[in-house]
């Protein structure tokens, strides 16, 4: 069984517990025997892949209801993973989803690490600093650096612990809100067991 994950620059594949990355440039789409059962957040390729059989978006075989019409894919398989639990993907923006016993209570999205550290350097050069995840957030920042980082994430770890749920972390920069997030579940495979989940209930494995 072969999944993939086709972000706006990548197909990640996962095969038998091993994950691929190809760029989505160097990747030559066409029909073969090998079904891939697949989530896509890029148009373009979407588009391309109705051409091909053996491809199956596995979009038409979740119960929307439960969701908003605008809803990433991305982030609604990732809430099909869990029964409960705050899902903080860390990419290039930062999304976080609440789950509650099986049902999608809400979320939000906000600045990804590097997008909204690029923005605080544009406003000014003396914004120019890099996040501290050693901060303590329990204290009133009093140096411009942990200033930036406590506007910035402090808000971000209370909203997402005020939810008294486990924390999984998945996405490029999860390894770096780890740290501030120390109990945390670190999850890579998140939105694989996702899309297990949604073929599982759909008897397509």
């Amino acid at each position: 069984m072969t999944l993939c994950d086709i972000g706006n620059t990548t197909f990640d594949f996962y095969r038998d517990g091993v994950k691929e990355k190809i760029f989505i440039d160097d990747y030559e789409l066409k029909q073969s025997d090998e079904k891939i059962f697949y989530i896509c957040v890029n148009e373009k390729v979407s588009a391309r892949l109705k051409e091909f059989s053996n491809w199956i978006d596995l979009r038409s075989f979740i119960d929307m209801k439960n969701y908003y019409a605008t809803m990433g894919i991305d982030r609604i398989v990732g809430c099909e993973a869990l029964r409960s639990g705050v899902i903080i993907d860390a990419g290039s923006a930062i999304t976080v989803d609440v789950v509650k016993n099986g049902v999608f209570a809400g979320g939000y999205i906000c600045l990804g690490l590097h997008v909204s550290q690029k923005a605080y350097r544009e406003i000014s050069p003396r914004l120019d600093y890099s996040y501290n995840f050693e901060i303590d957030l329990d204290k009133i920042p009093k140096n411009s650096g942990d200033a930036l980082t406590y506007g910035q994430l402090g808000l971000l770890y209370r909203d997402v612990i005020s939810h008294g749920l486990p924390v999984y972390l998945t996405g490029g920069d999860a390894v770096k809100l780890k740290k501030l997030f120390k109990n945390a579940v670190l999850d890579d495979e998140l939105l694989f067991k996702g899309m297990k989940k949604i073929m599982k209930k759909a008897n397509l494995c």
